[in-house]
């Protein structure tokens, strides 16, 4: 019959102390986001001036 699998030690997989904050890399990706949608609307609201 099989022996089921205990992890050793070294087997288990170690977490970090602290996960790090993910408030500031959402707020960047968020102004990165707002800041090309403006530039796109900007270009945009240009082509329709020039048709």
């Amino acid at each position: 019959m099989a022996k089921p699998h205990v992890p050793t030690q070294t087997e288990t997989k170690t977490t970090p102390e602290h996960e790090t904050p993910l408030k500031g890399t959402l707020a960047s990706v968020l102004l990165l986001a707002l800041f090309i949608v403006l530039v796109w609307g900007g270009v945009f609201a240009l082509y329709l001036s020039r048709m």
